[in-house]
């Protein structure tokens, strides 16, 4: 059965980025989106970056432009409008499908995992979260609405970070 560790990515600046490099730590990983209505949950994931990475936390965003066209920049527009706009600091990510026949592996092994609270599937819409274990297994599925900082998400980070 595979985990997160045997996935290899491309990072933002467009370089191999083997999955395996986050063996051990706690990884929440989000497709997300610049001009979404819920883009603004970039605050709270580098909150919740800013909180718990000492600890273990890494938080992987996956700019995805499935969803209404809401992700039509380049990597560089979209790193740097993070980056700007909400000051993140956490890993990023080149453009992937998460949804069809396009979708990215990592997201076909993450759609197929049946874990709560949201169930297994296709991916709603942007800002869809999975929280994968230290051993590289999701123990966590949270609707895009959820916000990153809600209790149903830091319960779940503080559980696993015991």
């Amino acid at each position: 059965m595979p985990t997160l560790y045997d996935f290899q990515v491309i990072d933002i600046e467009g370089n191999e980025q083997k999955l395996s490099d986050y063996a051990g730590k706690l990884c929440l990983i989000v497709n997300v989106a610049s001009e979404c209505g819920l883009t603004p949950q970039y605050d709270g994931l580098q909150r919740l970056y800013t909180q718990y990475r000492e600890n273990g936390l890494e938080i992987l965003a996956f700019p995805c432009n499935q969803f209404g066209g809401q992700e039509p920049g380049s990597e560089g527009e979209i790193e740097k409008f993070c980056r700007t706009q909400y000051s993140v600091e956490f890993p990023m990510f080149g453009k992937i499908d998460v949804n069809g026949e396009s979708r990215s592996p990592l997201y076909a092994w993450l759609t197929a995992e049946d874990s709560g609270p949201d169930s297994s599937g296709e991916i709603a819409w942007n800002f869809a979260k999975f929280l994968v274990d230290r051993e590289g297994h999701v123990i966590g599925r949270f609707a895009p609405t959820v916000e990153p900082c809600a209790a149903t998400i830091t319960d779940c980070i503080d559980e696993a970070l015991k």
